[in-house]
C-alpha cells in the first residue's frame, strides 16, 4: 500500500477560511478516489496561513480490475436496439451470450475493465478538486485564468515517492516546498509525509493547527505568569491567531498608563479587533497594563524591538479609544435619544427611536410579571437601551453596544440598576451565554427581543429553512431561556398581541395571527432547546396544545407528563386512550356523523359501564381542581386512577351492541375517556 502527499502553498489564506478549506480539500480528493473505485485507509488534512496539506495512507498502486455483467435487449429484438447495446458496451455480437431469465431469452454482456493506475487518477482528481474548490472568495492573479483564494506559489504532489505531475494554471507539481517565509525560505525536496513533516519543523513551520494552537496557549500562559498576571480567556482570538502564524513566538508589551482610565472593555476590544493582542488580568481581577502579541518571527534580541513596535502601534489605537471615551461623555445619554430618529430599524418597522419607545411600553408592562422590577425604571432603561448606538465608541466598535451604554448612563447620573439593564439587554447572544437575572435587565431584554420577533413576523420576514438573516431563532431562544430560567409567569399570547399594537403603519399580519404564529415558532425552538436535556419533543407538543402560552406552566406539565408515562398506569392508560379514540373515530366515520357523545346514565346496564362512568366524573372533578391549583402531578395521578376501570370496561363490554342506543351510549363513554384526559394535555400528539 502506498501514500499520497499533497501540499498547495500560496500567499496568506485568511484565518477564518483555513479550517473549512482543509476539510474541503480532503473531501474533494477522497470523493474523487472513491468514484474511481480506489479505497484508502486514512486521510488527514492540515492548514497553515500559507499552505493546505493532505496526506492519504493505504492506497493501492492501481484500482482493482472490474468485471461487470450487463443485460441487453431480448433475443429477437430489433437490430437497432442490439446495435445500441453493443456500442454502449464496447463489444461485438460474438462476445455476447444468450440466457434464459425465466421471463424470456435475453442477450448478456460481460464487460472487463482494467483498473487504472492510482497516480493517473490522483492527477485528474487533484486538478478537478482545485478547479472546483468552494472558496467563499477567490481571485485571479497575473494573466492566469484559474482562481484561488490567494496566488499559488507551488504544488507538492507525491504518490509512493514519485511526483504526480498535476497542473493548475501556471503551476506544475514537483517534490519541493519551502519552509517559513522569513525564517527558512529556501526550497527543499521531500520523499514522503514523514520526511515532509520533519523538514517543515526544521524549517520553522508547525503544520498541525491543533499543535500550533496548543503552543500559542501554553506560551501565552507562561508569559502571563512571568508578568505576574493571568491570561484572559479568548478562544475566538486564539483560533484566529493560530491561523495567522506558522512559527509562533509570544512577546509581552506594556499599555501606556494614561489609557487605563478608559473602560477595560474598550481597551480589550481595541487590542483584540485591530491588533490581535491578548489581554492580561491582574491579581485583583482588573485589566492589567500588559498585553501579549504573537509574532511569526524569531527575533535575535529576545523580542524587544518587536514588542516596542507593537507598543507604539497600540498607543495610536488606544488614543482613538480614549478620544471616543472623552468625546462621548460630553453628551448625556438621554440627550442622544433624538438622534435615534435618524437611524432606521427596518423598513416598515420604524426607526431606532420608534423601537426604543415600543420597548419602554413593553418593559413597563413586564414589571407585572417580574418581581422586583419597578415600572418607571424599566421604562427608563428601555428608552435609553439603544442610545449608545449614536456614540463614537460604538460606531467604531459595534460589539460594545450596551456595554458602553452602561458607562455613559452612569456618567449621566442614571442608577446602577438602569445602567446595568442597558448593558445586559442584548444577552443571551448564544445558547451558552448567561441569561440576565436582574429584574430590570430581564424586562428590557425581553422587551427588545419580543419587539423584534413580533415586528419581523408581522411584516412576513420569517426564518425559512436554513436562512435567518435577522437572527430571529437566536432571539426566540433568548426569550425562552430568559422566561424559563427566571421562572417568569408571562402569558405570551396577550403580551405578543400588546407588542403588535405598539407598531404604527400597515403590517402584513394582524395581532392575533402574529401572536399565534410566534407561539408556534417559540414552541419549535423550545423543542430544539430541550432536546439536549433529553426532553421528548412530543411531550412538549402535547403540552402546548389548547393555547398554553405560559412556558413555566408548560414545562411543569411536561415534567409531570413524563413521570406519568414512565409509570405502568400511565403507559397502559395511553394505550387504552388510543384504543378508545380509534374506536370512536372509526364508528363515527362508519355512521357518517360526529356525535356529541353524551352519556345517558339510565342506559348504563353493566357494572363495568357504571364504574367507568363514575370514575370519569371523579377524575374530571379532580383534574379540574388540580389544574386550577397548577398541581400537575396530582392531575396525572387522577388520570392514573382511570386505568383499572378502563381496562375492566374493555375486558367485559361489547361496544358495538345490537341495540343502537346502547352502542351510542358506550361510544359516548369511550369519547369521554379522551375528553377527560385531554383537559390536561393533548394525548393524541404523544408518539410511540
Amino acid at each position: 500500500m502506498a501514500e499520497f502527499l499533497l501540499e498547495i502553498r500560496s500567499e496568506e489564506i485568511p484565518a477564518r477560511m483555513q479550517g473549512r478549506a482543509s476539510e474541503d480539500l480532503s473531501r474533494l480528493v477522497t470523493e474523487g478516489l472513491k468514484s474511481a473505485g480506489i479505497a484508502y485507509e486514512a486521510a488527514r488534512a492540515y492548514a497553515t496561513p500559507r499552505r493546505l496539506t493532505l496526506v492519504i495512507e493505504g492506497l493501492p498502486v492501481a484500482a482493482p480490475d472490474i468485471s461487470e455483467e450487463r443485460r441487453g435487449p431480448r433475443v429477437g429484438a430489433p437490430e437497432a436496439a442490439l446495435a445500441g447495446f453493443l456500442k454502449s458496451a464496447g463489444l461485438t455480437r460474438d462476445q455476447l451470450e444468450q440466457r434464459d431469465t425465466g421471463k424470456g431469452e435475453f442477450w448478456f454482456a460481460t464487460i472487463e475493465r482494467k483498473g487504472r493506475a492510482t497516480a493517473e487518477v490522483l492527477k485528474e482528481t487533484v486538478e478537478s478538486a482545485m478547479a472546483a474548490f468552494p472558496w467563499p472568495k477567490s481571485m485571479r492573479w497575473g494573466m492566469h485564468a484559474v482562481r484561488w483564494v490567494r496566488p499559488i506559489r507551488s504544488l507538492l504532489c507525491l504518490f509512493d515517492g514519485a511526483v504526480v505531475p498535476a497542473v493548475f494554471g501556471p503551476i506544475t507539481a514537483a517534490d519541493t516546498t519551502c519552509g517559513h517565509r522569513f525564517l527558512a525560505p529556501e526550497p527543499f525536496a521531500v520523499t514522503d509525509y514523514a520526511d515532509y513533516a520533519r523538514r517543515l519543523a526544521d524549517a520553522k513551520v508547525i503544520l498541525d493547527p491543533v499543535e500550533r494552537r496548543h503552543a500559542i496557549l501554553s506560551r501565552a500562559e507562561a508569559a502571563a505568569e512571568a508578568a505576574g498576571c493571568t491570561l484572559r480567556a479568548d478562544d475566538g482570538l486564539l483560533d484566529e491567531v493560530t491561523g495567522l502564524v506558522e512559527w509562533p513566538l509570544v512577546l509581552t508589551g506594556g499599555i501606556d498608563p494614561r489609557f487605563m482610565a478608559v473602560p477595560p472593555e474598550a481597551l480589550i476590544t481595541a487590542m483584540r479587533a485591530h491588533q490581535k493582542y491578548f489581554s492580561l488580568v491582574a491579581a485583583d481581577g482588573s485589566l492589567a497594563p500588559r498585553f501579549l502579541v504573537v509574532s511569526d518571527r524569531e527575533p535575535v534580541d529576545g523580542g524587544a524591538v518587536i514588542a516596542a513596535g507593537n507598543e507604539r502601534v497600540l498607543r495610536a489605537r488606544l488614543s482613538d479609544a480614549a478620544f471616543f471615551w472623552d468625546t462621548d461623555r460630553r453628551i448625556p445619554l438621554a440627550d442622544r435619544l433624538p438622534g435615534l430618529a435618524g437611524r432606521l430599524f427596518y423598513a416598515g418597522l420604524g426607526t431606532m427611536r420608534d423601537k426604543a419607545a415600543r420597548m419602554a411600553v413593553l418593559a413597563r408592562h413586564l414589571t407585572f410579571a417580574v418581581e422586583g422590577a419597578h415600572a418607571a425604571d424599566a421604562a427608563r432603561a428601555a428608552e435609553l437601551a439603544k442610545a449608545d448606538l449614536s456614540t463614537e465608541m460604538v460606531g467604531e466598535f459595534p460589539e460594545l453596544q450596551g456595554i458602553m451604554g452602561r458607562y455613559y448612563a452612569l456618567a449621566g447620573g442614571e442608577t446602577e440598576a438602569v445602567a446595568q439593564a442597558i448593558a445586559d439587554h442584548y444577552a443571551p447572544l448564544g445558547p451558552t451565554d448567561t441569561v440576565p437575572t436582574a429584574p430590570l435587565s430581564l424586562c428590557v431584554g425581553l422587551a427588545d427581543k419580543i419587539d423584534t420577533l413580533v415586528g419581523f413576523f408581522a411584516i412576513g420576514e420569517k426564518p425559512t429553512g436554513s436562512k435567518d438573516p435577522f437572527a430571529l431563532r437566536r432571539a426566540a431562544l433568548g426569550v425562552i431561556r430568559s422566561i424559563v430560567e427566571n421562572k417568569v409567569r408571562l402569558p405570551l399570547i396577550p403580551f405578543l398581541t400588546l407588542a403588535h399594537a405598539q407598531f404604527s403603519g400597515e403590517l402584513a399580519a394582524d395581532g392575533e395571527t402574529t401572536a399565534r404564529e410566534l407561539l408556534d415558532f417559540l414552541g419549535e425552538r423550545l423543542k430544539v432547546h430541550l432536546r439536549e436535556q433529553g426532553v421528548r419533543h412530543d411531550l412538549i407538543a402535547a403540552s402546548f396544545s389548547f393555547g398554553e402560552d405560559d412556558l413555566v406552566r408548560l414545562l411543569a406539565k411536561v415534567a409531570a407528563l413524563a413521570d406519568f408515562l414512565a409509570s405502568d398506569d400511565g403507559a397502559n392508560l395511553l394505550i387504552a386512550y388510543r384504543r378508545a379514540a380509534n374506536i370512536v373515530r372509526i364508528e363515527d366515520k362508519k355512521d357518517g356523523e360526529t356525535r356529541d357523545h353524551a352519556v345517558d346514565a339510565a342506559l348504563l346496564t353493566e357494572a363495568e359501564e357504571k364504574t367507568l362512568a363514575e370514575a370519569l366524573e371523579t377524575a374530571r372533578d379532580a383534574v379540574a381542581q388540580a389544574l386550577t391549583a397548577e398541581r400537575f402531578a396530582d392531575a396525572m395521578a387522577a388520570l392514573a386512577r382511570l386505568r383499572r376501570p378502563v381496562d375492566s370496561f374493555f375486558d367485559a363490554i361489547t361496544v358495538n351492541a345490537d341495540r343502537a342506543e346502547l352502542r351510542a351510549n358506550r361510544l359516548g363513554l369511550l369519547a369521554n375517556i379522551g375528553a377527560v384526559m385531554e383537559t390536561v394535555v393533548d394525548f393524541s400528539r404523544i408518539e410511540g
